[in-house]
């Protein structure tokens, strides 16, 4: 009687498991995957994320190197000034590889001429400097706005491939025809934009640090005018 019980029991349960329905593979796709479904548009975005790459990393690095300044350099420049150490100046302002001190330098080697002819000098080479920091720059900017662009190209090119397969398939339109189409279609604006923000906050964080060297080079260099306006005896 048990043994019969069990038996149906069985029948009865594997039945039931029959007839619950397969559970569907889960689709998963890795990033690389995804950057081979954009198609050829894919390769300049690519040349163009590492350009942003190389550049912000060497104009990080440029910067850096340029913020460095020591604190007593001024001060060291005003004393051999009034002592009538130019060559000593000169000789400091070398051995800073820094914009400040190519600035001082060119202020200290036209001492003995009129204040404003210096003062000339020393703003030409200001502007020298700012573009030495500035460079590579209009690149990144034009990345930011470039790559998003690249990207929504893509994804134009793309919708119409797709929407042609649909008119060449005829009256044998399939739903995943369209949908593969536009998957792979948006790709393409997904990598334009990540490309466009990486370069527009890499170029903004530049520009405010580049910004703050303006302002000490500005500020030492007022500095270094008002010395050349002391006394000499001071």
């Amino acid at each position: 009687m048990i043994t019969h019980f069990l038996m149906a029991f069985g029948q009865d349960a594997a039945e039931a498991i029959a007839q619950i329905p397969p559970v569907k593979e889960t689709l998963s796709f890795s990033l690389i995957e995804m950057a081979f479904k954009g198609g050829w548009i894919m390769i300049p975005l690519l040349l163009l994320s590492i350009l942003t790459l190389y550049i912000f990393g060497e104009r990080w690095w440029a910067i850096r190197n340029a913020s460095k300044t020591d604190e007593n350099f001024m001060r060291n420049i005003h004393d051999y000034i009034h002592e009538g150490k130019i060559k000593a100046a000169i000789s400091l302002c070398q051995s800073q590889e820094t914009p400040i001190a190519r600035l001082i330098e060119k202020g200290v080697e036209r001492i003995g001429r009129p204040l404003n002819d210096i003062q000339t000098a020393v703003e030409n080479m200001g502007n020298v400097e700012v573009s030495r920091l500035e460079k590579g720059l209009p690149m990144l900017a034009t990345i930011a706005g470039g790559a998003p662009m690249l990207g929504f190209l893509g994804t134009v090119i793309g919708m119409i491939q797709a929407f042609y397969n649909m008119s060449q398939a005829g009256s044998n339109v399939d739903i995943t025809l369209l949908s593969g189409g536009i998957y792979t279609a948006m790709v393409t604006t997904v990598a334009g934009l990540i490309v466009g923000i990486l370069a527009y906050f890499g170029y903004n964080y530049l520009t405010a640090r580049i910004d703050d060297i303006v302002y000490k080079m500005e500020s030492n260099t007022i500095e270094f005018m008002d010395l050349l306006h002391e006394p000499a005896g001071k």
